[in-house]
């Protein structure tokens, strides 16, 4: 392996090492908790969700960028392929779609009752369900282009104009139409929940700060009381992750439109692209543990009846 193959090799391997574990260790603790209270919040389905979207963009792209990364090839005939890609491009849809999700349902929670906001506060909680389920059917219906065009080798292993090589599988365009109007699609579905996340964070920080304000001028010993809520630290936490989401778009789609702007773009560029697509099913359920109280507590009970059971 040359030096640019181990350093890839490297880089999905960290991405495929932290995502699909953490992933699963949050669906598993939002999981024992339904088990075990009988229903979830509505926040800690949106949140399960989205763990179970980036672990499977984990499955369907840095674990076969790594494999080939490593050497392996044949991984997939053209039915996995098509499988394969469609399940990336689905669940990278819903993970940008439930996150932008994910933050209007914080803004709306913490809007305040006077607000035009406050009237949704009821009426989200019981759409919850028939909007995951339309986000998943939108993101089908729009990823469903590359099935017709996914195959697993080419002819005379020649990549053609209007190709995405992912290198275990490609995507054949049979023309300059096909390929962009494929690509734009895409793009401007991911743009209008960046647009929309983008202003509900605003939303969200202008109302802390409103708070904080207001907190500081009644009584200032009350502001750590006031920074330690729930509220306000499940609001930091989708901020965190929006603005997480917005650079790695930013990096992600904006390769993305230079690869269309041209017949065959440097492999180089695209594997870079191909790494920020998959970056943020392994940051975000970093942040998640990190800051969601409830699945901290929960996988430190699961991992001390593992400890008790292995004793």
């Amino acid at each position: 392996m040359d030096t640019r193959s181990i350093v890839k090799a490297s880089a999905f391997l960290i991405l495929t090492l932290i995502s699909t574990p953490s992933n699963i260790a949050i669906c598993c603790a939002f999981l024992d908790m339904l088990l075990t209270d009988g229903k979830l919040m509505p926040t800690d389905v949106i949140l399960f969700h989205l763990a179970l979207a980036n672990l499977m963009m984990a499955l369907s792209r840095s674990l076969p960028q790594t494999l080939t990364a490593f050497g392996c090839t044949n991984l997939f005939d053209d039915l996995g392929c098509k499988i394969i890609v469609f399940c990336f491009r689905l669940f990278r849809g819903l993970s940008i779609s439930l996150t932008c999700l994910l933050s209007i349902y914080q803004a709306v929670i913490i809007s305040p009752n006077i607000t035009k906001m406050a009237v949704l506060k009821n009426g989200l909680a019981r759409c919850l369900l028939p909007l995951i389920i339309f986000l998943y059917a939108f993101c089908t219906a729009t990823c469903l282009n590359p099935i017709l065009y996914a195959v697993s080798k080419l002819i005379n292993n020649t990549v053609p104009p209007y190709t995405y090589n992912l290198e275990f599988c490609f995507i054949p365009y049979p023309d300059a139409a096909s390929y962009v109007s494929a690509g734009l699609i895409n793009f401007f579905r991911d743009f209008v929940f960046i647009l929309l996340m983008t202003f509900m964070s605003v939303y969200i920080l202008v109302l802390l700060y409103q708070h904080g304000k207001k907190v500081k001028s009644i009584r200032s010993s009350d502001r750590g009381q006031s920074d330690s809520r729930p509220e306000t630290k499940a609001s930091q936490a989708v901020v965190t992750l929006v603005i997480l989401y917005v650079i790695f778009f930013g990096v992600d789609n904006i390769i993305w439109l230079y690869s269309l702007s041209v017949l065959k773009a440097i492999s180089l560029v695209n594997e870079v692209r191909v790494f920020f697509a998959a970056l943020y099913s392994s940051v975000c359920p970093v942040v998640v543990i990190a800051t969601n109280p409830k699945v901290k507590a929960k996988l430190k009970r699961l991992s001390q009846s593992v400890k008790s059971i292995n004793s």
